[in-house]
């Protein structure tokens, strides 16, 4: 079974054509300076998508695919992140990439992925070769900048509004700007910031008088629940609302996780909770960390990630529980982690039992999880 990423080299492969997202190459870069123009004019993109350089595709041949395992220009990840430090980007800030290897009817095909992420425009302070320093290249369609030339300035100024997110919606600007908690400042006291450079941007923690409990609650010295309603307003306009939670007696503030769920093999539904890396939700969480600090809350915030998941992206989180489907019932509960004295009774006729059960499959998920990334790991290596 082909993940996400390995179904969309196919499909770029069966366009028999390349993009403004995708090349192909016969072979691995003999020159390192077309390696690395290559690498940052993917990374200069002004889409959404991971720009993606597939390697063992020979397009002189109807795009026949070569195997590369013998291939002595042949990288892998850490050789490429090492490639990426040694040049001189301005700001220090570098684009990302990483290798995967797949196998095609068995051909082995390697293919960089390069990060899109919104520090656009990527480009050098110091010239490499003839890349030259202070140019900015891109790639529009299927063709790369020219050397001894910059971008057009449309396509310039389109990479620096990425840069700021000034072409996002509101939540995305919003993910943006609480990337920088330091650029917020509180509201009197209050449990409530606004955005020193954006101040039509605030956002707000209201008490609730839910009394309800959650698993993860048990997991901290004080288990009792304080719930909070989190609003994010652009303006006067509440733009996103969330159930927001104080742990161990308010020495740790989180939005709730995600409630995620997979179906197993046997058919049987499994519920979890979940964070994934750069939704709005694990960014507000990451904020209010930073902002809420008082000295007490890094032992509490330990034992909420003991038992909550955390996504790198949402196509690790679809993965995984393609993953989970298959393996869950065989699975063991990892051994040495902490589990909690569970009460024997709870108002409202809440059953202690199911929170317990609730924990366990936590445990039990967060050791697959980690297993997954590790074969993962092991596989992307050639």
């Amino acid at each position: 079974m082909y993940t996400e990423l390995e179904n969309r080299v196919l499909d770029c492969i069966s366009l028999k054509q390349e993009g403004e997202s995708w090349d192909f190459k016969k072979e691995w870069y003999i020159k390192k300076y077309d390696l690395l123009l290559d690498i940052i004019c993917m990374s200069n993109q002004v889409g959404s998508e991971d720009g993606i350089i597939i390697i063992g595709c020979d397009e002189e041949t109807g795009h026949k695919l070569l195997d590369v395992k013998a291939d002595p220009n042949r990288k892998d990840t850490a050789k490429i992140v090492d490639f990426l430090r040694d040049k001189r980007f301005a700001g220090g800030v570098r684009p990302v990439a990483y290798v995967h290897t797949m196998t095609v009817q068995g051909i082995t095909i390697d293919v960089i992925v390069v990060k899109n992420t919104r520090n656009t425009p990527y480009y050098l302070s110091e010239s490499y070769g003839d890349i030259r320093a202070n140019h900015i290249y891109s790639r529009v369609m299927d063709t790369n900048t020219p050397r001894d030339k910059s971008a057009d300035p449309d396509r310039v100024e389109k990479l620096w509004k990425k840069r700021f997110a000034l072409d996002a919606t509101a939540l995305d600007r919003a993910i943006y700007l609480l990337k920088n908690p330091e650029d917020w400042d509180s509201v009197d006291g209050a449990q409530s910031y606004f955005c020193k450079t954006a101040p039509e941007f605030t956002l707000t923690m209201e008490s609730d008088d839910l009394d309800g409990y959650e698993y993860y609650m048990f997991n901290q010295m004080d288990k009792n629940p304080h719930w909070y309603n989190i609003y994010l307003k652009y303006h006067q306009t509440v733009v996103y609302r969330t159930q927001g939670v104080a742990l161990d007696g308010g020495r740790y503030f989180t939005p709730c996780p995600e409630i995620e769920g997979f179906r197993d093999d046997a058919g049987c539904y499994h519920v979890y909770r979940a964070f994934t890396a750069g939704t709005l939700k694990f960014e507000i969480n990451r904020f209010l960390y930073h902002k809420e600090k008082t000295g007490e809350e890094d032992h509490c915030r330990k034992r909420f990630f003991e038992c909550v998941a955390v996504f790198e992206s949402a196509i690790e989180k679809h993965q995984f529980e393609a993953y989970a489907a298959t393996s869950y019932r065989q699975a063991d509960i990892p051994r040495g982690l902490y589990m909690p004295i569970f009460p024997k009774s709870l108002p409202n006729g809440q059953m202690p039992s199911a929170f317990e059960q609730d924990f366990v499959k936590a445990l039990k998920l967060q050791g697959m999880l980690e297993r997954y990334r590790s074969e993962q790991e092991n596989r992307d290596t050639p």
